[in-house]
């Protein structure tokens, strides 16, 4: 992957061969070769299996839904049924054809080191209880830092996902603010201090609204900021909005939003969010990791002057799912908001403990999976991928927009775009173009081909393309507009 200054002191690319593997194989216990059977076949098949679940809720509620077994039943019997009791059951969201939610596929290496991490079973809590899973999480952590291009000196937390990585910055944003007038959250509570407000692009999602409802902040307390045309919020918007009140004050900014992909314009609004005292978060979930593109970086100018960013692993990291990446300036708001201790928590004072940093107590080593990706692909090929599911988004949005039947909302300048199948009939409604749009994407989904998902933007229904993975090819992108050809025809 090549050398990433001052966090190893030699490079870590490999210059000779990886070890060969004994000519004996150590035997597995038969439940884990049956889980490997599996794995396997489900891999291989990835790009000719539906990629819609096939099997309705009646059907695996009726094959799940066994009486609780009085005595225990053999391992690779209980793995064998499990598959065949959830076959069919399961989206292709690893597969290349999968174009809804911003969901990845694993990367190989992630995949091996997430098996490993279930094998080594480390509570990554504690340099004491994972020594390796700590040192492979700072590395990891030092290398987001690096490929981000943020502050080297901020402190970060990998956690389950972007939901609890909105929790772990905000968490210190509240204590930030709050301490700033003189009043100590961790030991007061909110009961009696200053009076809150988190200022939001109303285009904002909804896992912001959770964390701030999880933090005690209250949803009414939330403002959501009106957007221009391209969903971003104009500095005179905000400055109006500052200006408005006084007060402990968040203002939680959109690397990317989930419909078009909007940028809010940083190098306008933080310096005038920071003149206020407010406490600046991004919410990067997929958009922050287009930095590491040489043609998109533009595009996000001035995050880097942010006070919290929050991304996830599992979008264009290509990380198995439980990974989430949150960041933050101000080291000592981070550690105070989450850290713990107690009698029997051996503390290292030379070591970085994950719990000073995480909400979570017991926990996955979820390092291990995003060293490994990282190392897999460098910069150059995180980049690649980058560059590439963009021009992928685009070819898919542009290429089912010029079809008959089908219209395209929002043309592409990241990785998300928006189509829309209006109803042919004479004198159709807004209702029936929205009907008819959801029933064009059903009818894409049915065929197996390709998946989208629905949303709904500036008040109409439109089919969302989002396009993250490393497994996704030029056709793929020709059978998923096949797949749309085919159910606008049927429709």
């Amino acid at each position: 992957m090549g050398h990433f200054q001052g966090v190893v002191d030699r490079p870590l690319t490999r210059t000779e061969p990886p070890t060969p593997m004994p000519s004996a194989t150590l035997p597995l216990p038969p439940a884990l070769q049956r889980a490997q059977h599996h794995a396997a076949t489900w891999l291989n098949g990835l790009n000719e299996r539906p990629v819609a679940a096939v099997a309705d809720l009646l059907t695996l509620r009726a094959r799940l839904g066994i009486p609780l077994p009085e005595r225990g039943t053999d391992p690779e019997r209980v793995i064998d049924e499990l598959v065949a009791a959830t076959e069919g059951g399961h989206l292709g969201s690893a597969d290349g054809r999968f174009f809804a939610w911003v969901i990845g596929g694993s990367l190989t290496s992630a995949l091996a080191a997430d098996w490993l991490t279930g094998a080594w079973d480390q509570n990554a809590a504690l340099y004491s209880t994972a020594p390796a899973a700590a040192v492979v999480e700072e590395v990891a952590g030092a290398w987001i830092r690096e490929l981000l291009d943020l502050p080297r000196d901020a402190s970060f937390a990998i956690t389950s996902g972007c939901q609890l990585a909105h929790f772990t910055c905000l968490a210190a944003a509240r204590h930030a603010v709050l301490h700033r007038t003189g009043w100590d959250v961790g030991v007061e509570g909110l009961s009696g201090a200053p009076p809150f407000r988190v200022l939001v692009n109303e285009q904002n999602h909804g896992s912001i609204t959770r964390a701030v409802r999880f933090l005690g902040l209250g949803t009414r307390h939330l403002q959501a900021l009106p957007t221009d045309q391209a969903d971003r919020i104009a500095p005179a918007t905000l400055e109006r909005a500052l200006a408005n009140q006084s007060g402990p004050t968040i203002v939680v900014l959109n690397a990317a939003d989930l419909n078009i992909a909007a940028i809010d314009p940083f190098a306008e609004l933080i310096p005038l969010a920071h003149a206020a005292g407010a406490w600046v978060h991004i919410d990067g979930a997929f958009g922050l990791i287009a930095r590491v593109s040489r043609s998109k970086r533009h595009l996000l100018a001035g995050v880097e002057a942010a006070d919290s960013w929050a991304t996830d692993g599992h979008k264009w990291l290509n990380v198995p799912f439980d990974c989430g990446i949150a960041l933050v300036r101000d080291r000592q708001a981070h550690r105070s908001a989450m850290t713990v201790s107690a009698s029997y928590i051996t503390a290292e004072s030379q070591a970085r403990d994950e719990i000073d940093w995480n909400p979570e107590w017991s926990r996955r080593s979820r390092g291990f999976a995003l060293y490994a990706a990282l190392r897999e692909l460098g910069r150059a090929g995180l980049e690649a991928v980058v560059d590439r599911n963009c021009a992928q988004c685009h070819a898919i949005v542009m290429g089912i927009g010029a079809l008959d039947g089908a219209e395209v909302v929002w043309e592409p300048t990241l990785n998300q775009g928006l189509v829309r199948f209006p109803d042919p009939r004479a004198g159709a409604s807004e209702a029936d173009h929205d009907r008819r749009t959801d029933a064009v994407i059903a009818g894409i989904n049915a065929t197996g081909e390709a998946f989208f998902s629905g949303t709904t933007w500036r008040g109409r229904r439109a089919m969302r393309v989002s396009v993250v993975n490393w497994r996704t090819t030029e056709q793929d992108v020709v059978r998923a507009i096949a797949a749309a050809r085919q159910a606008i025809s049927m429709g």
